[in-house]
């Protein structure tokens, strides 16, 4: 699983190079046609990852519940991400997936609930969990760039 997470770091990297050159002001705004603004995304791969790999697995999550019930899939942008909260968002791209890493070489991944996603994939463990992670991750990259040209 060490390069399904190197994945996650790469992207989360690209993620963090649109944070340092997006205006704050353009990182909320929600583009005509989408749902969400850029930051939302961003937000909802951290707290879905966390949903998909430490929920399901039975144990804490590294965000707060007030995150997970703002970005959590089935929500959308409801008010302006401040420089304060955008701060929180760079740091958790990182330092979640960091944890991920040192919690899985601790094995403190010992169970694991079976989750339905909403494309179809059933998944069955934490690495289908880590897995599919990506996939979502990598959709939510895309629409991020299309919206970054569509603003």
């Amino acid at each position: 699983m060490k390069y399904q997470l190197e994945v996650t770091r790469t992207n989360r990297r690209i993620l963090e190079k649109m944070i340092n050159s997006i205006p704050l002001e353009t990182l909320n705004r929600v583009p005509e046609g989408f749902s969400n603004s850029i930051i939302w995304n961003i937000a909802h791969v951290v707290v879905t990852q966390q949903l998909l790999v430490y929920k399901l697995s039975g144990l804490p999550t590294l965000v707060s519940d007030e995150m997970i019930e703002r970005y959590r899939k089935g929500t959308k942008t409801e008010h302006a991400v401040t420089e304060e909260e955008l701060e929180m968002v760079k740091t958790l791209l990182h330092s979640t997936i960091d944890q991920t890493e040192k919690d899985m070489d601790a094995n403190v991944f010992e169970n694991y609930q079976e989750y339905p996603t909403s494309t179809g994939f059933v998944l069955k463990s934490l690495a289908d969990a880590v897995a599919f992670n990506n996939f979502h991750e990598g959709i939510h990259l895309g629409y991020i760039m299309a919206m970054k040209k569509a603003l």
